[in-house]
């Protein structure tokens, strides 16, 4: 691979986007087996081993595991975690928010796809940083049409959650995917309008709003892994994968099998 095609973006056929629809689905099917055994007193781990067995029995890989030294299929972040937690034996507790993230390997392209659930009952300021989360990341795909720009999606993203109070983190993005989990090209939570590559059909992007509580400011722990809030507040994280067809985006994944397993 030369120098430029490393930061070349990698627009998709109807039919890659269809083998990235299944790779997402995967993914969903899979927060959604985890919505179900969420709760007081189970371990991260668990639902680790959980999550690789039912990827591996949808003739899929899991997508993190191995990938970058990633020791584990879910990368799983509580309470001030923002993302890349590794999953401990440390059982969850009331109160607790939970990020789960996870890849799958399909066909020979990525799912990518996370969800912040709630551990019983949760502080109402707390359940307030999530759902306004959800609603930054369901703004941003708003944007994604064509006749917009990449940084039109971190505007919009940013407005929401600073209206609110909140900090957007500016050090992880979200970003192209395709064959690689993380191709070009880099989607920040934040932006001014008009800037950055314009978007064209055959796009294919992970959108992952990361917003704090207080300070946007984070820090990696010892682990190399785990990042958290400078603060020690929480933060939360949601995710989705979009494709541009037609110019306008398509949710490749879906939280449907969170929200059934939840009843919500």
């Amino acid at each position: 691979m030369s120098f430029l095609d490393k930061y070349m973006i990698r627009y998709k056929t109807k039919e890659e986007i269809a083998i990235m629809r299944e790779a997402a689905l995967i993914v969903s099917r899979t927060l959604g087996l985890i919505a179900k055994h969420i709760r007081p007193g189970k371990t991260p781990k668990e639902l680790d081993q959980m999550a690789e067995a039912y990827i591996r029995s949808q003739n899929a890989i899991p997508g993190f595991l191995g990938l970058y030294g990633c020791p584990s299929t879910l990368l799983i972040s509580v309470n001030e975690q923002v993302v890349h937690g590794l999953p401990t034996e440390r059982p969850f507790e009331e109160g607790d928010i939970v990020s789960v993230d996870c890849g799958s390997l399909y066909k020979g392209y990525y799912g990518d796809h996370a969800f912040t659930f709630e551990v019983g009952e949760v502080k109402p300021e707390v359940r307030k940083l999530l759902e306004v989360t959800k609603e930054c990341l369901y703004l941003g795909i708003e944007q994604c049409t064509t006749s917009n720009r990449i940084e039109d999606i971190g505007w919009a993203i940013q407005q929401h959650a600073e209206n609110h109070g909140y900090g957007v983190v500016r050090e992880l993005v979200g970003h192209g995917l395709g064959k690689a989990l993380h191709e070009e090209p880099q989607v920040p939570n934040y932006g001014r309008r008009g800037r950055g590559k314009k978007i064209q059909n055959g796009l294919t992007i992970a959108i992952e709003p990361m917003i704090n509580m207080g300070t946007e400011k984070v820090m990696t722990l010892d682990d190399q892994w785990t990042v958290v809030t400078a603060d020690g507040k929480p933060s939360a994280h949601f995710e989705h994968n979009v494709a541009i067809v037609n110019g306008q985006p398509e949710i490749l994944s879906t939280f449907d099998y969170i929200y059934d397993a939840l009843k919500m």
